[in-house]
């Protein structure tokens, strides 16, 4: 096992803070990388990967692009951009709703639904970067990870 500061050649760091930042940064890049690498076998990103997940957790229930948005892990990424590159991939539908014309119903499509148990399948090989973990340990890295997100945004 490797530590941040052998992984990025620092001997010192500030303080303690300032190396738990550079941890969870690298390490979230680290992820990243691995998940990308993953879902390239697929054809799709990790963002697509969620939109697609959300979609099946409403399924058969249409949901709107807002909604998306709202659940989606990297708040960042464009919910529009990446509907449409779904539906023009046939993993998703988009569908006026009759009842409200200013309101689009998005679905996952029954490929969609194919893909995804594709990914089910495989997903073993993702969870594999967990391996030096036990169980306990995972539910405290969560339960850190809980807290810290739990101070007030600095900024």
């Amino acid at each position: 096992m490797r530590s941040i500061g052998d992984e990025i050649q620092q001997k010192k760091f500030k303080s303690v803070y300032v190396k738990t930042e550079i941890n969870i940064l690298f390490t979230s890049g680290w992820i990243e990388n691995n998940n990308n690498k993953f879902f390239k076998l697929f054809d799709i990103s990790m963002q697509q990967f969620n939109v697609l997940r959300i979609l099946r957790g409403q399924f058969p229930q249409p949901i709107m692009l807002g909604l998306i948005t709202d659940r989606m892990i990297d708040k960042m990424s464009n919910a529009t951009r990446l509907v449409e590159k779904l539906r023009i991939k046939g993993y998703v539908s988009r569908e006026l709703n009759p009842t409200n014309r200013r309101q689009v119903d998005i679905l996952i499509t029954e490929s969609g639904l194919e893909l995804l148990a594709k990914i089910d399948q495989q997903f073993g090989t993702l969870e594999d970067k967990y391996k030096n973990l036990s169980t306990d340990e995972a539910e405290l890295l969560n339960e850190l990870l809980d807290k810290l997100r739990g101070t007030e945004n600095v900024l």
